[in-house]
C-alpha cells in the first residue's frame, strides 16, 4: 500500500464557495452586516435609517432607509459580486481607487451576506410608483418580483438566519447581549459621524435609542448629536476643536482632562465621515493629553479628520475600518496641536461633574431621602428642643487648630515676597485693590485643615486643593522654562552601545534630531547598534539600554518618542510636586488670593498633573437646595 499522497490538483472554486470565503472577511458578526447596510443607506442619501435586530442579529436584521432607492434593473445587479455604482472613473478611463468619497465601493457586502444568510431586498426608486423585491438564500438568487410600494423612495433589507450556511462560524460568536452591544456601538458611531441623519435602533422589539436629524450649522448640530449619544455631561465638559493646515482639517469635541474614562473605548474617530480605528490617531490623542492624565486614564474624544481623498487610502481591508495617510506626520501633528490649543483655551476650567459628584455625596444630617419634602420648621424645633442660634461671622479670627481655618477680612492687600522656598506669589496689578468676588475663582475666605482654600464667588463657593493647584502651576512654569532654554544634556564618559535589529536602528536614527532636542544624542554604530553619547541631565540614574529599546517600540507603534517625553515629564512632575506648597501649611489671605489669581492666569490649572481636579465649584443655588431653601 502506497503512503504517497495524491498530487493536489489546481481547480477553480465554485462561485458560492468564493462568496463564502469573501464573506468571512466582510461579515465577521451581525454588527458587520449592520455597518455595511447602514453605510449603503448613507451613500444613497438617506435622511433617516431604522435598524431592528432580533436574537443578537442572528435571527433577524432589518435596515430601512428613505434614500434614493433602486430600479428593477439596479436591484437585480446589486447582488452580483463586485457590482457597484460608487467607484469613480478617473481621467484615464480606469476605476480610481485613490479618490473614494463614498462609504462603500467594493460591491462585496450584499453578495457576501446573501451567501451565508437569507437575504431579501425591497426597493422603490424616488419618483417611481412601483417597488420591486429580490431574494438570495445561501448564495442562490431568486428573480425580481413586484412588491407593495414603500410609500416613498428608499430601500428595505431583511436578513434572516445569519450564518445558517456556515454553521461553524456560529461557534465563534459571543453571547446575544455582546452581539447587541456591538450592533449598538456600530450604530452610535455612524450616528456621531452624520448628525444630519436620523438613526433609530430597536433590539428584540424594544427601542434602544433614537435620534432625529439635527438642524443648524455644523458645530451646533455636532455638539447636539454628541450630547445625545454620549450624555449631557459630555456636552457640558467638551471643548470644541477646529483647526486646519495644508488642506487637512481636524474638528470635533474633546473632553476636559478631569472628564476622563478608564479605557480608550470612548474615543470616536472619523476620517472623511468614515468611523475608523487607527493606532496613529489614538497615539496622537495620547500624546496631546500626556501632560494632563495618568497612563490609566483616557479622555472622551469625538474627532473628525477631513482631507482630500487622494491623501488617504481607505482600501486597506474589506472592513474599511483602517486607513493609511500619505502624510501621517501632518495628520498626527495637526491632531496634537488642535487638542493642545483647545486645552490651553480652556484655561482653569474643570469638569462640571466634579461638583455634581460632590453634591451627590452631601446630604444634611437628618435630611429626608430624596423625593420627600422637608418637614416644617416647627417640627424640627419640637424635635431638637430649640433652634440653633445663628453663627456670627468673626473676621480675622483663627479658629480651633483642629479645623485649621482662617477667615480673612476684606481689606486692601498686596502680594508679599516669596520668602519661603517652594511658593511663588504671582504679581497682578489688580490685586492692589480690594479683593472682589467677580474674580472667576472668587476671593479667599478661609483655609480648612491647612489643605483646602475656600473662596467666595459672585454666585457660589470654590474649594481649592492648595497642593494640587500649586503643583500644576509650578509644573507649567518649569515646562515653560525648558521650552525657552531647552533640555540640558550631560555627556557620558563612555558612550553606551545598544544592540538593536536593523529596522529599529533605522527608526531611531531617522528621529535623531528630534531626540537631540529632548536631550538624547545618538549615533550609528554599525548596522545593528546605536551609540548614545549624551542623555538628559534631568534623568540622573537612567537605564540607557531600556530607554532606547522603549523608544524603538514607541516609534514602531505610534511614530512618537513617547517614552522619553514621559520620562522627562515624570521628572519635571516630581520636581514640581516637591517644589510646591504642601498640605498642612497655613497660608495667609494674601497667599491664598495670589494662588487663586495665578490659577486663573495659567492654562490647565483646573487639573493636577494626573488629571484630578484642583478645585470644586458649588453654585449658591445648589447649596440652597441642600438646605431645602429651593
Amino acid at each position: 500500500m502506497s503512503l504517497t499522497a495524491s498530487k493536489p490538483i489546481i481547480r477553480r472554486l465554485p462561485p458560492e464557495t468564493v462568496n463564502r470565503i469573501a464573506a468571512g472577511e466582510v461579515v465577521e458578526r451581525p454588527a458587520s452586516v449592520v455597518k455595511e447596510l447602514a453605510e449603503n443607506a448613507l451613500d444613497a442619501g438617506a435622511t433617516r435609517i431604522d435598524i431592528a435586530a432580533e436574537g443578537g442579529g442572528l435571527v433577524r436584521l432589518v435596515i430601512e432607509d428613505d434614500g434614493k432607492g433602486m430600479s428593477e434593473a439596479e436591484l437585480a445587479l446589486c447582488i452580483e459580486r463586485h457590482a457597484t455604482s460608487k467607484l469613480p472613473v478617473g481621467e484615464d478611463g480606469r476605476d480610481d481607487l485613490l479618490n473614494i468619497g463614498t462609504m462603500g465601493f467594493r460591491g462585496e457586502a450584499l453578495p457576501s451576506i446573501g451567501s451565508i444568510a437569507r437575504l431579501s431586498i425591497t426597493s422603490q426608486a424616488k419618483g417611481e410608483g412601483d417597488a420591486f423585491t429580490i431574494g438570495v438564500e445561501g448564495g442562490q438568487t431568486h428573480g425580481t418580483a413586484p412588491a407593495a410600494p414603500l410609500g416613498r423612495g428608499g430601500t428595505r433589507i431583511e436578513v434572516r438566519d445569519l450564518f445558517y450556511a456556515t454553521p461553524a462560524r456560529l461557534k465563534f460568536l459571543k453571547s446575544e447581549r455582546s452581539e447587541n452591544q456591538a450592533i449598538t456601538d456600530v450604530v452610535k458611531r455612524l450616528a456621531m459621524s452624520r448628525p444630519d441623519v436620523g438613526f433609530h435602533l430597536t433590539l428584540d422589539g424594544r427601542k434602544r435609542f433614537g435620534v432625529a436629524a439635527e438642524r443648524g450649522d455644523e458645530a451646533e448640530a455636532g455638539k447636539a448629536r454628541m450630547s445625545a449619544m454620549l450624555g449631557a455631561d459630555f456636552g457640558d465638559n467638551a471643548l470644541a476643536v477646529d483647526q486646519e493646515r495644508e488642506g487637512v482639517r481636524v474638528h470635533g469635541f474633546a473632553s476636559l482632562p478631569t472628564f476622563s474614562r478608564g479605557s480608550a473605548q470612548h474615543q470616536y474617530l472619523f476620517v472623511n465621515g468614515r468611523p475608523v480605528r487607527d493606532k496613529l490617531l489614538h497615539g496622537a490623542i495620547r500624546g496631546a493629553y500626556q501632560d494632563f492624565l495618568a497612563r490609566d486614564r483616557h479622555p472622551v474624544v469625538a474627532l473628525n479628520v477631513d482631507l482630500p481623498t487622494h491623501l488617504v487610502d481607505v482600501n486597506v481591508h474589506p472592513a474599511k475600518a483602517e486607513v493609511r495617510f500619505r502624510d501621517a506626520g501632518l495628520v498626527r501633528g495637526l491632531i496634537v496641536g488642535s487638542l493642545r490649543h483647545a486645552l490651553a483655551a480652556a484655561g482653569h476650567r474643570a469638569s462640571t461633574t466634579v461638583a455634581g459628584f460632590a453634591l451627590g455625596r452631601v446630604r444634611p444630617e437628618g435630611a429626608p431621602p430624596p423625593g420627600q419634602p422637608y418637614q416644617s420648621a416647627a417640627h424640627h424645633v419640637a424635635a431638637w428642643g430649640r433652634p440653633p442660634a445663628p453663627a456670627e461671622p468673626v473676621q480675622g479670627q483663627v479658629f480651633d487648630p483642629g479645623m485649621s481655618a482662617r477667615v480673612e477680612p476684606d481689606a486692601p492687600w498686596s502680594p508679599p515676597p516669596a520668602t519661603e522656598p517652594g511658593l511663588e506669589v504671582a504679581e497682578h496689578q489688580a490685586q492692589a485693590a480690594a479683593p472682589s468676588p467677580d474674580w472667576p475663582l472668587g476671593v479667599a475666605r478661609a483655609q480648612l485643615h491647612e489643605t483646602y482654600v475656600v473662596a467666595q464667588t459672585r454666585d457660589g463657593i470654590v474649594i481649592v486643593d492648595q497642593h494640587a493647584a500649586h503643583e500644576r502651576l509650578v509644573y507649567e512654569r518649569m515646562k515653560k522654562m525648558i521650552a525657552e532654554i531647552g533640555v540640558q544634556r550631560q555627556q557620558l564618559l563612555v558612550p553606551e552601545i545598544v544592540d538593536l535589529d536593523e529596522a529599529e536602528v533605522r527608526r531611531i536614527l531617522e528621529r535623531a534630531e528630534e531626540l537631540e532636542e529632548l536631550g538624547l544624542v545618538v549615533e550609528s554604530f554599525g548596522p545593528g547598534a546605536v551609540a548614545v553619547r549624551e542623555t538628559p541631565a534631568l534623568l540622573k540614574r537612567l537605564d540607557v539600554q531600556g530607554l532606547i529599546r522603549d523608544l524603538a517600540d514607541d516609534l514602531a507603534e505610534t511614530d512618537q518618542a513617547l517614552s522619553l517625553k514621559e520620562k522627562l515629564e515624570d521628572v519635571v512632575g516630581t520636581m514640581a510636586c516637591h517644589g510646591s506648597v504642601r498640605s498642612g501649611r497655613r497660608l495667609t489671605g494674601e497667599e491664598m488670593n495670589a494662588l487663586l489669581r495665578e490659577m486663573e492666569a495659567t492654562p490647565h490649572s483646573g487639573q493636577c498633573n494626573h488629571g484630578r481636579p484642583t478645585y470644586v465649584e458649588l453654585k449658591l443655588a445648589d447649596i440652597e437646595r441642600l438646605f431645602g431653601r429651593r
